[in-house]
Order: structure tokens, then sequence, then C-alpha cells
């Protein structure tokens, strides 16, 4: 009992007892609103995000011809688009994609165009519906919805089950319109995802609310100890040790502020303060310039290695393959750059090539190349030709665009087995050509506008027939636009003569001698732009044909 009204009449141990009641009080309040917020903070980003990967789904699908698919016509693109959905629903890791036509008279049937089944996502056990499967509406839930992207135009709609009593998991449906060339929706897609992440992400956060609190109780029953034995008992002692600790060593020390609430003492401590402050500001100042400085360079760093390795940089990059020969370079002008060059093979006999310039210089340019190189390798290997590669990079690239940059590119697709070379070039350099035995000669091909520039561009194909021996090599304008000191420029005749030194050289030593020639012509002078390329020399294929055929 006496310990106890020791207790109750401690200031300390009042104050320490107000502090933790006002923390369990206020982390309880924390636990229950955040742990809403952060449910449909949750919730909304599954929503978006879901909605996109449905929206571009239905760029794959034909919408004018879902009742061709239904009646057995147009077989061979039906099967295109349902193995284009296949791959889709693998690479976004949903469960379930699927095409439907609903029975507009109530909304109460449909018939299924496509399903694609992911059971490995979620450990379910769906059966893929077959086409012109026939089933009733999931309930009225999902008529309404039907209901509204039909009639009311709706761009999508969400249905979530988070608590299922029919053996099936959590999980979010998203459904956007299928629409046909006048606009019209003329089916409808969903795609379904687990909301597992939901629960698994919701745990630890609980958890870490429980621990925060009982920490910052902790740290707040200390402070305030601290505070009374600081402000109560040793202010004198405090100034006094602290005057003649500087004095020793010149350094600055923890500050005096608020010490005391009398007047005499906080009035000493700010003098002390202040004398300190101003002793070691210049000093200060110094040593925050020099750590800023290193803190920037290391940032450079780390984002120039990041630069480096989005693109391929190991070679041979096909020490197997004896059909052809690649290599390339960048450059850049800075620490980081928005040049880019990629290579990959998209099937056994399609490979890709890509080469690209980003309007201005530095980390948002290397940041708006990196995100095109994504969009543009992802969106290549789903198939089609470089046309329609580039139309739908261009749409992405305009719908993200607050920075209003925009970015040049060729982009091939070469046919190994034929030589056959698909091209489009979206304001890019011209690339030179050298047939076998030949020299190198730029092949003036028709350019379209940049990408990121206008919405609504079409981007045209042209072809190159390739025969062994011919080499195709492409640039960024970082090659013909080096200046030497007296602002004379490199020139695109300077490049091929530096090409057809020894034309005949693999790509490698190509590309060496190019750089070789600008470094020669430069002499020194500080690189202004990026200078990437990238040389590849067909050695596989049929008989070359006399002339390039161009679709104009």
């Amino acid at each position: 009992m006496d310990r106890l009204r020791k207790l109750r009449s401690s200031m300390a141990a009042n104050i320490i007892g107000a502090i933790l009641a006002l923390l369990a009080i206020f982390g309880l309040i924390v636990s229950v609103f955040g742990f809403v917020s952060f449910t449909d903070a949750f919730k909304n980003e599954y929503t978006v995000s879901t909605y996109h990967m449905a929206d571009t789904a239905t760029t794959l699908v034909n919408g004018d011809h879902l009742d061709a698919y239904l009646r057995g016509e147009e077989t061979e693109e039906y099967e295109r688009t349902r193995s284009y959905l296949d791959i889709y629903c693998k690479r976004m890791n949903v469960s379930i994609i699927y095409v439907i036509e609903v029975d507009r008279s109530d909304y109460g049937r449909f018939v299924s165009v496509f399903n694609h089944v992911n059971n490995a996502v979620d450990d379910t056990s769906y059966t893929a519906w077959e086409l012109g499967h026939e089933r009733e509406t999931t309930n009225d839930e999902y008529r309404q919805k039907y209901q509204a992207i039909y009639e009311q135009g709706s761009p999508y709609e969400t249905v979530y089950r988070i608590r299922t009593n029919d053996g099936l998991h959590s999980h979010i449906t998203t459904m956007v319109p299928v629409k046909n060339s006048s606009g019209d929706a003329a089916g409808i897609l969903c795609i379904q995802r687990p909301v597992r992440e939901i629960y698994d992400a919701r745990r630890p956060y609980l958890r870490s609310i429980v621990f925060s609190t009982l920490l910052l109780s902790l740290l707040a029953s200390v402070f305030a100890v601290g505070y009374l034995r600081v402000h109560l008992v040793t202010p004198i002692r405090r100034v006094s040790d602290e005057a003649a600790r500087f004095a020793r060593e010149g350094t600055k020390g923890e500050d005096l502020e608020g010490i005391s609430p009398y007047k005499e003492l906080s009035g000493l401590a700010a003098s002390i303060d202040k004398m300190e402050t101003d002793t070691l500001r210049y000093m200060e100042n110094l040593s925050t310039a020099a750590a800023e400085k290193e803190r920037i360079g290391f940032e450079l760093s780390l984002a120039s290695r990041i630069q480096a390795a989005s693109i391929p940089s190991e070679f041979p990059a096909f020490p197997e393959r004896k059909d052809f020969d690649i290599y390339g370079v960048m450059d850049p002008a800075r620490d980081v750059g928005g040049d880019f060059y990629n290579f990959f093979l998209v099937d056994d006999d399609h490979l890709a090539l890509a080469i690209g310039d980003v309007s201005g210089k530095g980390i948002p340019a290397s940041l708006f190349m990196m995100v095109t190189n994504i969009i543009l390798t992802d969106r290549t290997r789903m198939g089609g030709g470089p046309g329609e590669i580039l139309d739908y990079v261009n749409r992405e690239i305009c719908a993200h665009n607050s920075a209003e940059m925009f970015v040049t590119i060729w982009l091939g697709i070469l046919e190994l087995s034929t030589g056959r070379l698909t091209a489009s070039n979206a304001g890019h350099e011209y690339p030179a050509l050298m047939r076998a035995g030949g020299a190198f000669a730029l092949y003036k091909d028709k350019h379209a506008f940049v990408i990121g520039g206008m919405e609504g561009v079409r981007y045209r194909e042209y072809e190159l027939k390739l025969s062994p021996g011919d080499k195709l090599f492409v640039y960024t304008d970082g090659v013909p636009e080096a200046t030497a000191a007296d602002e004379t420029m490199f020139g695109t005749e300077r490049m091929l003569a530096a090409l057809n030194e020894d034309a005949q050289a693999a790509p490698e030593r190509l590309l060496r001698n190019v750089r070789r020639a600008v470094d020669g012509f430069v002499q020194g002078t500080e690189q202004f732009d990026d200078l990437t390329m990238l040389c590849i020399e067909y050695r596989g294929g049929s008989a070359r044909t006399d002339e390039p055929t161009r679709e104009e």
C-alpha cells in the first residue's frame, strides 16, 4: 500500500501512466482505422490493376468476329487469339480469362467464346469451358454488371468474392467490354484473379501495429524519466559540462535549448548553443556538401549499373547459333542515358532487333528508356508484326506520358530460316545495309512519327531480304552527330567510311572501327549525346533477292 501511494504521488509515475494510456488508446484507434484503410486501399489497387490487365487483353480479341467464332467460322483467327489469351493468362498470373456473349433479353444466360484457366495460380480446380458452352448467370450482381456494360456503357465492372461458401478461393472478377468496329459492346472479357495477398498483407500489418505500440510505450517511458531528470535534477550540471566540453574538444554537442523552464538557465543554454553553432557552421556546411556529392555519385553509379543490366551485354549472345552473329554497344554521354538497344529470340526462327533514342538526357531519359524497352520487349514476345507492335507501344506511352517525352525506335523481326526481315521505323535514323561482298550504304526507309509524340499514329512495315553474308547496322544519332571542337559533326559519310574500312569484318570489329573513328574525329571533345550501335551479320537462309522490297 505504501508503494502504491508513492507511485500515485510521483509525478514521473503519473506522467508515464498517462502516456501509456494515451498510447494504448491511440494504438487501438490507429489499428482499427488503419486496418480498414489498408484493406480498402489494397482492394482499390487490385481493382485498378486488374482492370488494366483486362483492358489490355481486349486488344487481342476481334469484337467483330465473336458471332463468327461461335458459328465455327474464322477458325484460324480464333485459334491465334486463343493462343494469345492463353499466354497472357499465364504471364499475368491470373486464374481465369474468359470472353462471353450475354443474352440481353434478361442477362440471365451467356455463352462462352474463349476460356483460359490457370489453376496453378491459386491451387484451384477450374475446368475450361468449350467454345459455345452455355451457362446461367451466377447471380443478380453479375446480371446487373453485365447490363451496366451493355446498356450504360460502363468501361468496367468489378465483383469481389472475399468470403465464399462454395469451395472457391477468394478472388476478384473484373469485366470489360469487347467492342466491335462500331464501338459497341459485342461481348464481355472477364479476368478472375486471386486476392489472397489481402489476407497475407493484413497479418504483418497488424503485427507491426502491435509491435510499434509496445515500442512507443517503452520509448515514451524512458523519455519521460529522462525528461524529468534533465529538467528538474541536473540542468545546471549539463550547462556547465557542455561549456567545458566544447572548450576542450571544439565539436558540436547536444543542443541545450529548453533545458529548463527557468529564464536564467534557458538563456545561458541558448547562448552556448549559438556559440557552438556559429563556430562550426562553416565546417558543417563543407561536410554536408561533400556528403551530398558522394550520395549523388553513388546513386548515379547505381542507376548506371541498373541501366546497363537492362540491355544485352554478354557476347557472343547466342554461341550455339551459327546462322547469325550480332553485337551491340551503348555508351551514355552521362552516367545514365536515354539510348537503348535490344535483341532476343521471339521463337527459334524469329529474332527481334530494336534500337531507340529517348529525348532528353540523364536520369529522366534513362527511366523513360527502361519503361519503353520493357513495354516493347513484352509486346514483341506476344507476337505480331513490327508495325502492330509499335502501334501498341505508342498507345501505352501516350497514355502515361505526363512528362511529354518521346522516343525514336527502329524495330525489326528477322525470320532466320529465310532471311526475311520485317521492320518499322518510328522517326529513327536510317539503317545501313551491306550486301555480301559489297559495301555499306544507307537504306532510306520510310519514317513514321516518334513514339509518344501523338496518339493514333499508324506505323507501317517494310521488308528486306537478307542473304548469307549480308549485314545490317543500326545506330542512334549520337554517332553522326558526334561533334569535334570546331563544332563540325561526324556525319553519316564518315560513319559509312568507317564501316567500309573493313566491311567483311565481324559485327564486333565493325562497331569498334566506328567507335575508333568517332574518337579520332572528336579528339577528346566531351561527348554530348549517347552513342549506341547494333550490327547483325546474317549467315544462313535462302539466296537473296536483287533488291529489297518496301511497303510504301
